[in-house]
């Protein structure tokens, strides 16, 4: 079986059609740039454009970089415009797309459930953490399987910022830090989330699961596992097209 697949990002629009048999893209995802300001009509118009890429004319799913309730409705909106805020993101992506049927989820909450599904957190009890490392960070909760959605833990207060202004990949961007300064934030800020959930796993997800060999073994004094994601950057596209098999 086959779902569409749409990870909208603070930087990129990436999408392609999944097989949902095997957790995995069923051809090349296509990838266009986060329009800025990233506005609701400008981020449809970016997913039309990946969608038409592919000729798709069945169900979709999409994640949000924020808090979406009910499938639908954004509610915060950190990384991208603020006019986001309060918009029906099903029936504005809905209409855009001619009317396919559409389902919208939090972007980590889909890389969470696709990482407990097929990669790295498959088979795993007790508090499970996935957090993704972009232009913000990103958090998927889970609890003996089940997630608990819009978690949002970049927003965590860190030195008096929020989390991710001082330990997302942007932020080592931004900053110029070595992959072993950068470490010592991502550090510090794990200790902080250790000491509020006691997991029993960490998944470090988003693009930087590709480079963990240069960072994670920097990151010391932490009681969970810690692993990168096993469907590194793809795990938002394949969680995004589980959700609206779910739901189709």
């Amino acid at each position: 079986m086959q779902i569409f697949g749409v990870d909208i990002g603070g930087s990129g629009i990436k999408g392609a059609p999944v097989d949902l048999d095997r957790g995995d893209l069923a051809q090349e995802r296509c990838k266009v740039l986060t329009p800025h300001p990233a506005t609701p009509d400008g981020v449809a118009d970016g997913v039309k454009q990946v969608i038409d890429h592919f000729g798709w004319t069945g169900p979709v799913g999409l994640t949000f970089p924020g808090v979406v309730t009910d499938g639908a409705t954004v509610r915060t909106a950190a990384n991208v415009d603020k006019s986001w805020i309060d918009t029906d993101a099903r029936a504005l992506f809905g209409d855009r797309l001619g009317g396919l049927p559409v389902t919208v989820v939090n972007d980590a909450d889909a890389a969470g459930v696709a990482e407990m599904q097929f990669g790295a957190g498959r088979g795993r009890g007790g508090t499970v953490i996935l957090l993704t490392f972009g232009t913000g960070i990103g958090s998927a909760l889970f609890a003996d399987g089940v997630l608990v959605p819009n978690t949002e833990l970049g927003h965590l207060e860190l030195g008096g910022h929020d989390a991710e202004h001082k330990a997302s990949s942007k932020a080592k961007e931004d900053h110029d830090l070595s992959w072993e300064q950068w470490a010592r934030r991502v550090q510090k800020y794990l200790a902080h989330v250790e000491m509020l959930f006691s997991p029993e796993l960490f998944i470090i997800g988003g693009g930087v699961s590709r480079k963990a060999d240069k960072f994670l073994h920097h990151i010391e004094g932490i009681k969970a596992d810690i692993v990168p994601a096993q469907l590194q950057n793809n795990a938002g596209i394949v969680g995004a097209a589980m959700r609206a098999a779910q739901r189709s």
